[in-house]
């Protein structure tokens, strides 16, 4: 796309003006001159000339000059923003171009190869125009096409960083489960051998059938109740207490690594009673072997829900990214307002520990057409902004209803509210209130492209503010005639 201007710098040897004019002829912004507006604009322009890796200009620089490329490139590289990089090739007009509000350079541009250009004052616009009438229209296109590109290109940029933002929860999200997973996997792989040998010294014992439906009868009723009930106390002072008594009694019963079994038996509300029916039924040495089989066989089981939990999260989380990205589906579909918060919710889940979220959503919402993944981004940038705003911390509010033909959504946060002198300008592109955000951060794009999904499905995006209570408003029409 076309670039900013070049700034006048001693160069290489200029070219006569017949070769100017034949350049100038390739140029197809230039097409369709006559011969004498060519000679026109080789005689009143300056040539420019740069070798390869030269600086053009320099960021926050005045730009006063259109240039017109006739050879080599121009790479424009910013050191922030959602832009990084524009790339000028030979054939373009670019710079300050009549009627632009062009005022400084927005980056440092370097030259890529041998770089030839005319370029011309903006003093002498007027002339130009005078003499070109169809250099009106002709800059005209090159604004309008330049905007639509900077526009396009803004837009893919908050694409991307959302999706670096979604990336870092999912990752987050995922590693959480899969980690405990694998953790448990492994334990499990070494329970299972531990499990093998205690029912190989169970069995070595060779119980009478009385003992073996005595032991098999204790462990059947105790293991479900274990299963039924959750642990005794969360309070480690408690659990700690828990296996000092169990140790004491496992020590005078002359169970081998007591300490062990222990650990294992405060964890659950197996009680000091049930461990003396369990010796009443049996002799010494049984109590010893029945115990570490059982809990062997327990703690195997706990690995075992542990593993299908987390597979089952990373399931249902997975559901949710797909029915986030509405993933190998049109592009428009029926849209349960509901349904998406819950989804875009999900993506948060890891930024959610320390806020209260209070969901205000009818029973009952009609579905409606809409571009579901562009809406999930709208809904994404409001539910971020209140996490930002409350850094993590307070209640966030999620409302949705019908409101008369449209559908009503509203993300309000606990957080300290805008600057009333910042409200009318919060859907500004690149007006940012996030100033201690870091690099990537705080562009001034998120919510400029909220409204314009929004104003796409003709619908309208409001804020209003205090401290304590910002609450931004989605309105999105039920029946959304010819709006797509």
């Amino acid at each position: 796309m076309a670039t900013e201007t070049l700034i006048p710098h001693q160069g290489m040897p200029t070219l006569p003006k017949e070769e100017v004019i034949a350049a100038l002829r390739q140029i197809a912004a230039l097409d369709g001159l006559t011969e004498g507006e060519f000679e026109w604009l080789a005689t009143h322009g300056e040539q420019k000339a740069l070798p390869d890796g030269a600086l053009v200009f320099k960021s926050g620089d005045c730009a006063e000059y259109m240039s017109v490329i006739m050879s080599g490139e121009v790479h424009v590289r910013r050191t922030a923003g959602p832009i990084t990089n524009f790339i000028g090739r030979s054939g373009y007009l670019s710079g300050k171009l009549p009627f632009s509000r062009m005022k400084n350079f927005g980056g440092d541009g370097y030259a890529v190869g041998t770089l030839r250009a005319m370029v011309y004052h903006e003093s002498i616009f007027p002339a130009m125009l005078s003499a070109i009438p169809s250099m009106t229209e002709r800059c005209v296109h090159t604004l309008l096409d330049r905007t639509r590109e900077v526009t396009r290109m803004e837009q893919q940029a908050e694409k991307i960083n959302a999706l670096g933002k979604l990336a870092a929860n999912l990752s987050h999200e995922l590693n959480n489960p899969a980690s405990a997973a694998r953790s448990a996997a492994n334990n499990l792989f070494r329970e299972l051998r531990h499990y093998g040998n205690q029912k190989f010294a169970l069995g070595a014992l060779c119980l009478t059938g009385e003992e073996t439906n005595a032991y098999r009868s204790w462990a059947q009723q105790l293991l479900a109740r274990v299963q039924k009930e959750k642990q005794p106390s969360d309070d480690p002072i408690a659990t700690a207490k828990r296996e000092d008594e169990f140790q004491i009694w496992l020590n005078a019963h002359n169970v081998p690594e007591a300490w062990r079994l222990a650990t294992t038996l405060a964890t659950t509300s197996i009680t000091i009673a049930d461990l003396e029916n369990l010796a009443a039924t049996t002799t010494p040495t049984t109590v010893a072997a029945a115990l570490a089989s059982f809990l062997s066989g327990l703690r195997a089981e706990r690995m075992s829900n542990t593993i299908i939990e987390a597979t089952a999260r990373i399931f249902d989380f997975i559901t949710a990214i797909q029915d986030y990205s509405y993933m190998d589906q049109t592009p428009i579909q029926e849209i349960h307002v509901g349904a998406a918060l819950d989804n875009v919710l999900a993506m948060f889940a890891s930024r959610l520990n320390h806020v209260e979220v209070v969901r205000e959503i009818a029973p009952v919402l009609p579905p409606f057409s809409a571009y579901g993944s562009e809406l999930n981004q709208v809904f994404s940038e409001l539910i971020e902004n209140a996490l930002d705003a409350m850094h993590d911390r307070g209640t966030l509010t999620l409302r949705a209803k019908v409101s008369g033909p449209v559908v009503f959504v509203e993300v309000c946060d606990s957080g300290p509210g805008i600057p009333k002198e910042h409200l009318s300008r919060i859907f500004e592109p690149f007006f940012s209130t996030k100033n201690n955000g870091g690099v990537g951060t705080g562009l001034g794009l998120g919510l400029d492209q909220a409204n314009r999904i929004v104003l796409k499905h003709s619908g309208l995006l409001t804020v209003t503010s205090e401290p304590g209570n910002t609450c931004f408003q989605v309105r999105l029409p039920i029946e959304p005639v010819g709006a797509y």
